[in-house]
Order: C-alpha cells, then structure tokens, then sequence
C-alpha cells in the first residue's frame, strides 16, 4: 500500500501568480485523478486555511466523508496565519475540531520567527494533552531549530505522534559542520517524531528546484535515514510540487532513486509506517 502522507487540496487556487485555472487546479477530484494515475492508495490531506480557503477544514472534512477509503484529513488548528494562532483555549478548539470534523490528526504551521516555546507553556501543554488523550497524531510544519521543543513535547507526550513537514525545512546546501541537520537528527532519539520524506525541490533550493532526481539533495536523506530509519513517510507536496515536477517524479524521486534504503524499508516510508500510526489513530468512521 502506497499512502500520501503529505498533499493539499482548496476550492480556489491560493497562490501567486495567479492561474488561469483557479476554480479546479486545486480541487480534491485533480488529487484523486493524481493518485489512481500513479497508484497511490490513500492520502492524507494537509489542510491549510489560508488565502480565500478559510473554509478548507470543511471542504476537505467533506472530500474524507465522500471518499473515506481514499482520504484522511489532518485539520488545520491554529496555524501561523490564525487569528488564533498560540492563543488560549487551544485545546478547547482542538477537542471542538476533532467533534466537528473526521480527523485523524491536526496541522500547525509554526511561523518561522516563532521559537515554538508556547508548545511549553501551560496553554500549550493543555493542547498536547488534548491531542494526546483523542488519540491524534501531529502534523506540523517546522523549522530545524524547533527541534529543541519538539523533543520535549515528545518526552512529554510520548503517545502522540509528531510528523514534520519536508524534513523539518532541510537545506542540502548547508554548509558544514551541518548544525541544522545534526540538530533533526538528535530528534531520532525519540521514538515518536517522524519526518516526511518530501520536499526534494524545497531542500535542493528554488534555484533549481527542477533538477529530477535530485541528486544533491541525497545526502541529506540518506544521513536521516541512517537515524531514523523507516520512522519517515513518504509525501508528494500535491499540487504545489507541480510547478516543478510531476506527482509521479514526486514518487519516483524517492522510490526509485534513493537507492540506499532498503527494499523493506522502502515499503514502510511508502505506507506501512503511516498506516500503522493510522490504525492506532481515532477512529473517525
């Protein structure tokens, strides 16, 4: 089994420059045409409320319920752009989300100036708490120096699973002696922090983020794997990514060219390690 851990999906386009296409270049029928294309089995949708989308919690909540073998959503709560964002009664809102909507999980994008220390803070601990006792599992957009928090939320709440965006936001053009990626790397020692294997545009840097397979980025893939091993999930970056590749060189990328992970290992980065953390999810069906 193939499963998505990361990919998007809105009513209207919510990027610059502007397409002639708004109204369908995001819509979650292109993500589901995108996976049975390329047999990809499930996905879990990233929700992200943002420009002229403040309804995508719904809009993807509704996609989950017609299509509940295909799709899994992580809701939007609190990211940076919310007039909520690291606010009290987060936990009153998450617990309110996770009534409202079929979510096996939440996403936070954390803003990049944060320190991310309001995770530690009474209001926040409230809120892992919440995540915690529903059985969430956590999908947050992250920065390599908001490891240090993680790690102890993870300590704190060792049940819930943290997943982080593209690698935690890695550079492959990191000069040595690399402090960003020995920082994400430490993570590896907590058994429930994952990283998605995506984002090879991002890390190789817009300059040439078009450069399929990606080779320059390699290294840096490989030195996480060696630490977490199949504690990584794949995940296509579905639509953004098409401005620089094709969902199935979004596959093909690892799959095919990342030839130092092992073949059973592979399988789990594909699906079997997200399905596991699925199964053990709330049920929302």
């Amino acid at each position: 089994m193939i499963i998505d851990s990361h990919c998007h999906a809105w009513r209207h386009w919510p990027y610059l420059p502007a397409v002639p296409d708004p109204d369908s270049r995001g819509m979650v029928e292109m993500l589901l045409h995108a996976m049975d294309g390329n047999g990809v089995d499930r996905a879990t949708i990233t929700t992200a409320a943002i420009w002229g989308n403040w309804d995508n919690n719904d809009y993807i909540a509704a996609a989950v319920r017609r299509w509940p073998d295909k799709l899994d959503q992580w809701a939007d709560i609190d990211s940076f752009w919310s007039p909520t964002y690291h606010t009290k009664g987060a936990a009153k809102r998450l617990e309110e989300a996770a009534t409202k909507w079929p979510m096996k999980g939440f996403t936070q994008y954390i803003a990049s100036e944060d320190d991310a220390s309001w995770f530690l803070s009474p209001d926040g601990t409230a809120f892992w708490r919440t995540a915690s006792e529903l059985k969430l599992i956590a999908s947050i957009a992250c920065r390599p120096r908001h490891q240090d928090v993680l790690r102890k939320v993870a300590e704190r709440f060792p049940d819930v699973p943290i997943l982080c965006h593209h690698m935690s936001s890695l550079s492959a053009h990191e000069p040595a002696p690399h402090p960003d990626l020995n920082n994400v790397l430490e993570s590896a020692k907590l058994p429930n922090i994952y990283l998605k294997l995506s984002g090879f545009g991002y890390l190789q840097g817009r300059e040439r983020h078009w450069d399929f397979p990606y080779r320059d980025t390699h290294w840096v893939y490989k030195a996480a794997y060696e630490k977490f091993g199949a504690r990584m999930c794949w995940g296509s970056d579905y639509p953004p990514v098409m401005s620089y590749m094709t969902y199935r060189q979004s596959l093909e990328a690892f799959r095919a060219h990342c030839g130092f992970i092992s073949e059973v290992d592979r399988k789990a980065i594909l699906g079997g390690t997200l399905k596991g953390l699925l199964d053990r999810a709330r049920p929302v069906r």
